[in-house]
């Protein structure tokens, strides 16, 4: 991806138009160190123009008044434009945040796809009015659209993560402002521009750039009535907090610490084959992926083998090889925050099995060899701490109580797994683990099951008809007794 991609104006309510400022936000590739593109950097004005656009679509226009027939046949059109360029939108995003193309295209194209389809499936499921039997009378109970939602996304997964938002609401006839990350923008002007042609009324969607600031001023903004965001655990806390001056509505998918918990009876070969892509995945840069892993001290030093061989045999290069497994982060300051932790690895004690600095090469990017600590115990700051790089910890137990213990004994609770010979020995272990998904021999995210975390990971879900239901405030009309109606 050679050339320079120019964005020169913002879409807000459906339409391209020149920003009030003159800020841009230039992209930087996180391979070549170089600018690969530009944007517009959305400012405060530009957030009371996108609102107005939204309020005035929500408020009078026929967006959240059509039949929900109606809107799937628009949604169903934009997904159906974003199938045709999946391709695209992954090496896109691979551009812009390092992701392995080979990941990227099924990460962040293809599960897109799959959002907006479970999200057409609920949608087409979902009952909006029915009648139920009261105490004192017959009741109707509505459910109608919670009104302007504010989406903001991260870089990581921009594109996965803007279908889990924007899916749902569109569907429930929410108008959304959708607020990429800086970091990666091009992929939601590119969403912007599928949508348009998808026949989206005016108001319903516009896509801002921006940095925090912007996105604080949006979270706080008095016509917006339901936040999604999606981030670190702080900027999370500091959403929460926005939101709250107003009672704004709020759903937050944080961060993770993630356990994949080898138990004594499994296979290993299928054990260490199924973890090592998911705590690596996107160069170790995802909320879900498996960076705690558990191994009984019975098969702790051939399970300590066999890690230490598949993560170094990890393809570190080009994002956009498809020979690539593990590619730059995102930022030179990601970059440096993960040799920092290897560093406090280090220092607390935890021998480094395989990785611990920059690979060889490539000579420039932003780039971390996969590194895999062993010994760790579940006081260091590796083993509690999100480092959202590819550093991962190997701890040791002795039973199957104190690996349940370990696996819950953190500040997030988003994901994990189990690995074992017998699947109700591995669910019966899912039940002790306060954590929003749990595998058993395999690691996996369904678009029809919630999504999201338990303690520090979130508040809220998202997918399923779970997620859907964040989108959708219930009315009860109280009906006449004895009426039929």
């Amino acid at each position: 991806m050679s050339d320079l991609i120019e964005y020169g104006q913002l879409f807000i309510g459906g339409t391209p138009v020149d920003p009030l400022g003159s800020g841009t936000i230039e992209v930087v590739s996180p391979h070549t160190e170089e600018v690969i593109g530009r944007v517009p950097h959305a400012g405060a004005a530009d957030v009371d123009r996108a609102v107005a656009a939204a309020r005035a679509a929500f408020d009078q226009g026929p967006w959240p008044r059509m039949r929900p027939e109606e809107r799937i046949a628009v949604v169903t059109r934009i997904k159906d434009a974003f199938a045709a360029r999946h391709e695209e939108m992954a090496r896109l995003i691979s551009a812009q945040n390092g992701s392995p193309i080979s990941w990227s295209v099924l990460g962040q194209g293809l599960a897109a796809l799959l959002a907006w389809e479970a999200a057409l499936t609920v949608a087409r499921d979902t009952v909006y009015e029915e009648r139920r039997a009261g105490i004192l009378g017959p009741l109707l109970v509505r459910r109608e659209p919670v009104g302007v939602v504010a989406a903001v996304v991260p870089w990581n997964a921009p594109q996965f993560v803007a279908a889990a938002k924007l899916a749902p609401a569109l569907l429930a006839g929410c108008p959304v402002i959708l607020k990429p990350s800086p970091q990666a923008p091009l992929d939601s002007c590119l969403l912007a521009e599928l949508a348009a042609e998808a026949g989206l009324p005016e108001g319903v969607l516009s896509v801002l750039p921006a940095d925090r600031e912007t996105s604080e001023y949006l979270v706080g903004h008095p016509g917006v009535d339901k936040v999604s965001f999606t981030g670190s655990v702080a900027a999370g806390k500091r959403v929460m907090e926005v939101a709250a001056r107003r009672l704004t509505r709020v759903t937050l998918e944080l961060g993770g610490k993630s356990a994949a918990v080898i138990l004594p009876d499994a296979d290993l070969g299928t054990a260490v084959a199924g973890i090592v892509p998911n705590a690596w995945m996107n160069n170790g840069q995802a909320c879900v992926a498996l960076t705690r892993i558990l191994a009984p001290r019975s098969h702790y030093a051939e399970i300590a083998e066999r890690l230490t061989a598949a993560a170094s045999a990890l393809v570190v290069g080009d994002p956009l090889d498809p020979a690539t497994e593990v590619g730059p982060l995102v930022t030179r300051s990601q970059q440096r925050r993960s040799l920092e932790y290897i560093d406090i690895g280090r220092e607390g004690g935890a021998p480094v099995l395989t990785g611990g600095g920059r690979p060889p090469s490539p000579g420039t990017g932003w780039y971390v060899e996969p590194t895999l600590f062993g010994e760790v115990s579940t006081t260091m700051r590796i083993a509690r701490e999100e480092i959202f790089g590819p550093v991962i910890c190997l701890l040791p137990y002795d039973t199957e109580e104190e690996a349940a213990r370990i696996a819950d004994d953190s500040e997030y609770g988003l994901s994990g797994s189990v690995w074992t010979a017998d699947v109700e020995r591995g669910v019966d272990f899912a039940r002790r683990v306060r954590t929003g998904t749990f595998s058993v021999n395999t690691f996996s995210l369904d678009m029809l099951g919630p999504f999201g975390g338990f303690k520090n990971s979130g508040i809220g879900r998202e997918f399923g008809p779970e997620g859907f239901g964040a989108y959708l405030e219930h009315q009860t009309v109280h009906l006449p007794p004895g009426w039929e109606g």
